[in-house]
C-alpha cells in the first residue's frame, strides 16, 4: 500500500511569533521556518506503518512556496521514499488556503493512487483545522480525525480518535484519509547518514496549473493582533470576598 503524506513548512513551533506594525499579518523576516509539528507526526506513523510491511511507499508533498524544499527533504531524511514539490506562489506570507491544497491533493491522489493519506489535524500557523476534511469530501473518501492510534487491517482502518469525552474507535474502509493528533507517536530525528541519502532520492517539482488547480485566495485578512496579556492575580482576604469576584467580576458563576 503507498501512503500519501501532505506536510506543511510553518513558524518553527519554538518562535515567538510576532505581528507586524501595521496589524497587516505576522513578521516572517529571518524566522526559522520548519517542518509543521502534526504533519512530523504524520511521517512518523507512515514510516512505521513500512517498517511494519503495511506500507510499500511513502510519498512526500508540499503546496507553497519554494522554500518548503527544505521540509520535503526532512521528511525524506526521516524515511520518505519520494518527494513533490507544488510551488503555489512566491510570497512566503501568502498562506494557500485549504480548499485550494485539497483539491492540489486530490489531483495528486488521482495520480499517485495511495492507498491511505496520512496528515497533521491542523497546521500551528493557521489553526484551520479543514484541508483533511475537504480532501475527503473531494474524493468522497472515509475520514477519520484526531487520530490517536491507527491499525491497517486487511479490511480496511481502525482508528482511535481523541473527542472531547475521551476516544472513540472507529473502523474505515480504505482508500482513506487520516488525521493524526499530537498523542499518535514521537518524530524521529533523521540521522546524518539519512540526510545524506535523503539528497538522492527523486524529488519532483510541479505548479498548481499542472493540475488545472485556481490557488487565488477566497478570503481576506482584515487583520491581525497579539492576544491581550493576561492580568494579573489579586489576592482575597475570604470565601464571600472569592466567591463575590467570580460572580461579579469574572462572570464565571
Amino acid at each position: 500500500m503507498k501512503v500519501l503524506v501532505p506536510v506543511k513548512r510553518v513558524i518553527d513551533y519554538n518562535v515567538k511569533v510576532r505581528v507586524k506594525a501595521d496589524n497587516t499579518g505576522v513578521d516572517l523576516a529571518n524566522v526559522k521556518m520548519s517542518m509543521n509539528p502534526f504533519d512530523e507526526i504524520a511521517v512518523e506513523e507512515a514510516i512505521r506503518l513500512k517498517e511494519a510491511g503495511t506500507a510499500t511507499e511513502i510519498v512526500a508533498v508540499s503546496i507553497g512556496v519554494k522554500d518548503a524544499t527544505k521540509v520535503l527533504h526532512t521528511a525524506l531524511a526521516m524515511g520518505a521514499d519520494r518527494a513533490i514539490l507544488v510551488e503555489a506562489t512566491d510570497d512566503q506570507e501568502n498562506d494557500i488556503e485549504p480548499l485550494a491544497v485539497a483539491k492540489i491533493l486530490a489531483k495528486v491522489v488521482e495520480e499517485e493512487q495511495p492507498g491511505l493519506v496520512l496528515l497533521g489535524k491542523q497546521a500551528i500557523d493557521n489553526d484551520c483545522n479543514a484541508t483533511g476534511q475537504m480532501l475527503a469530501a473531494v474524493l468522497g473518501w472515509a475520514q477519520a480525525t484526531f487520530a490517536s492510534n491507527v491499525e491497517i487491517t486487511p479490511e480496511g482502518a481502525t482508528v482511535i480518535r481523541e473527542v472531547d469525552g475521551g476516544l472513540q474507535t472507529i473502523k474505515i474502509k480504505t482508500p482513506a484519509i487520516v488525521t493524526v493528533d499530537l498523542r499518535l507517536n514521537e518524530p524521529r530525528y533523521a540521522s546524518l547518514p539519512n540526510i545524506m541519502k535523503a539528497k538522492k532520492k527523486p524529488f519532483e517539482t510541479k505548479t498548481p496549473s499542472d493540475y488545472g488547480v485556481d490557488v487565488a485566495p477566497r478570503l481576506e485578512v482584515v487583520k491581525v493582533v497579539e492576544p491581550s496579556s493576561r492580568q494579573a492575580g489579586v489576592k482575597v482576604g475570604s470565601v464571600a470576598e472569592l466567591v463575590e469576584k467570580l460572580k461579579n467580576e469574572a462572570g464565571v458563576i
